[in-house]
């Protein structure tokens, strides 16, 4: 009986999906930003203090980051994982907490501290006790191509604060460096096609983490009515933290759908077609 009703749920998630899957790029982008929109709508009526996404944004993300430990921990095997990526991570995180010291000292200024100490375990365990099963063949992204980019821009757009211009520069190397650090994952799952289910949950709480994140900044945007950007600084500066936010939620986006698809199909392993990430 409970089988029946489950698969009676399923029918209709299965058409809606293939329609979905069947449709030109410039649509499903249409429905994508229709989604989009009204996630937003539903979290601005739902969440009062909006704040509270940002927090909620680190939660989800301190929760991928327990998924990825336990994985190494229980599963020893980092198969599937991206060292170029925990690598990105590491070094905006680094860069970040060195703003955090030098500008403002903060509660995130603490969380920041715990994620990079996790993040440098995972490097750790996966360059030499799991040296073994780390696919280096297809962790094969040249990092330089997302560092250089994001040097340049950092140096020509950064914030207009009375802070040192290092800082400011760092400061902007981090926010875009940030909102591109999972690419290599993402090349790691493109060249497999097969991901298994822990780093799985571990990407798409991420993709998660960033929507949430993203939706705070939009939300406050709106909410001041614009005036957040302005005290975000002067020039590009404050569209491009805005727009770093997007990326960063879009990178991710496609990725999502396959893991909220593969799941209401009830596999354990999601494979990915060709195109995806």
């Amino acid at each position: 009986m409970i089988e029946s009703k489950m698969k009676a749920a399923k029918r209709p998630i299965h058409a809606v999906t293939t329609w979905v899957r069947r449709q030109p790029p410039k649509v499903k982008a249409f429905l994508g930003v229709v989604s989009a929109m009204t996630a937003l709508v539903l979290l601005r009526m739902i969440v009062h203090d909006h704040d509270n996404l940002f927090v909620a944004a680190e939660a989800v993300h301190a929760l991928g980051i327990s998924v990825l430990i336990y994985k190494l921990t229980k599963e020893k095997t980092c198969a599937g994982l991206s060292l170029k990526s925990q690598e990105l991570t590491a070094l905006f995180l680094a860069v970040r907490l060195y703003c955090s010291f030098v500008m403002e000292f903060d509660i995130h200024t603490l969380l920041d501290s715990a994620t990079l100490v996790t993040t440098l375990w995972v490097i750790y365990m996966i360059r030499f006790k799991l040296k073994a099963s780390y696919m280096e063949d297809k962790d094969n992204f040249a990092i330089y191509y997302v560092v250089i980019p994001c040097v340049v821009l950092s140096v020509l757009i950064h914030p207009s604060t009375h802070h040192h211009i290092i800082n400011k520069i760092s400061w902007a190397f981090c926010v875009y460096l940030e909102a591109v650090s999972v690419l290599p994952q993402l090349r790691v799952m493109q060249n497999t096609k097969i991901v298994e289910p822990f780093t799985a949950h571990y990407v798409f709480a991420l993709g998660i983490a960033r929507f949430l994140s993203c939706a705070h900044w939009v939300l406050q945007v709106l909410d001041t009515r614009g005036r957040l950007l302005t005290a975000l600084g002067y020039g590009f500066w404050p569209i491009m933290v805005l727009f770093s936010e997007i990326v960063q939620t879009f990178i991710l986006a496609d990725f999502c759908y396959y893991y909220v698809k593969s799941l209401m199909g009830g596999q354990l392993v999601l494979r990915l077609p060709s195109g995806v990430v």
